[in-house]
C-alpha cells in the first residue's frame, strides 16, 4: 500500500511539473513569441540558457519519453548521432526536445551535446566554396543530411559534412533561429 501511495505521489508531482508541456504547441509558441516581442528572452530554470535553443544528440540512440523521468513511457527513439534538436523546456536533469518535424519528448541531458549541427531540408542542395550563389560547387547535399556548423551569417552557413567543407544557403537548413549568427 505504501509503495502504491509513493508511486501515485510521484506521478502527481511529475504531472504538475510538466503542465507547461500540456499546452498545445501553438499556445506554447504564442507565449514564447509574446515574450520575445516584449524584449524578454525566456531562459531555462535549470541551466539559465535560452529557451528555445538548439543542441544535438550526443549518442546514436536516444529515448524521448512522455515525461521527465525514467518511469515515463518512451514515445520516440532517435537513432542518429549529431541530429539537431530544439530544447523547449527543462525540468531537473531532463530536457523537452523536438526534432525538425515537431516530434519529441523528454530526454536526459546527458544524451545531448552543445555541438551545433543542422539538418538539410531540401534535396540536392549545392555546397559552395564561398557564400555566393555563383560560387563553385563543392558538393551536392541530399535531404536529411546532418552537417556540423562551422559558422553562419544571416544568409549562409559554412558546414562540414564527412570531410567536405563549404557554404550552404540557410533556407535549406533546420537547426538555427532565423536571426542567429554563429562565429
Amino acid at each position: 500500500m505504501r509503495d502504491r501511495l509513493i508511486a501515485l505521489l510521484l506521478a502527481l508531482i511529475t504531472s504538475v511539473a510538466t503542465l507547461g508541456s500540456a499546452l498545445p504547441v501553438h499556445a506554447q509558441a504564442a507565449t514564447r513569441e509574446a515574450g520575445r516581442e516584449a524584449g524578454r528572452q525566456e531562459v531555462g530554470p535549470e541551466t539559465g540558457l535560452p529557451i528555445p535553443r538548439y543542441v544535438s544528440l550526443k549518442t546514436s540512440r536516444g529515448r524521448a519519453r512522455r515525461g521527465p523521468s525514467m518511469s515515463h513511457r518512451v514515445d520516440w527513439i532517435f537513432a542518429r548521432r549529431d541530429l539537431p534538436l530544439r530544447v523547449t523546456g527543462e525540468f531537473e536533469h531532463w530536457r523537452r526536445i523536438e526534432d525538425s518535424e515537431g516530434l519529441g519528448g523528454w530526454i536526459h541531458y546527458s544524451l545531448l551535446s552543445g555541438v551545433r549541427t543542422v539538418l538539410v531540408t531540401e534535396d540536392m542542395v549545392p555546397m559552395r566554396r564561398t557564400p555566393a550563389p555563383e560560387a563553385l560547387e563543392v558538393a551536392l547535399l541530399e535531404a536529411n543530411v546532418v552537417a556540423h556548423i562551422m559558422e553562419c551569417t544571416i544568409a549562409w552557413c559554412r558546414l562540414s559534412v564527412d570531410g567536405a567543407r563549404g557554404w550552404v544557403e540557410r533556407r535549406a537548413l533546420w537547426g538555427l533561429d532565423p536571426d542567429e549568427v554563429l562565429d
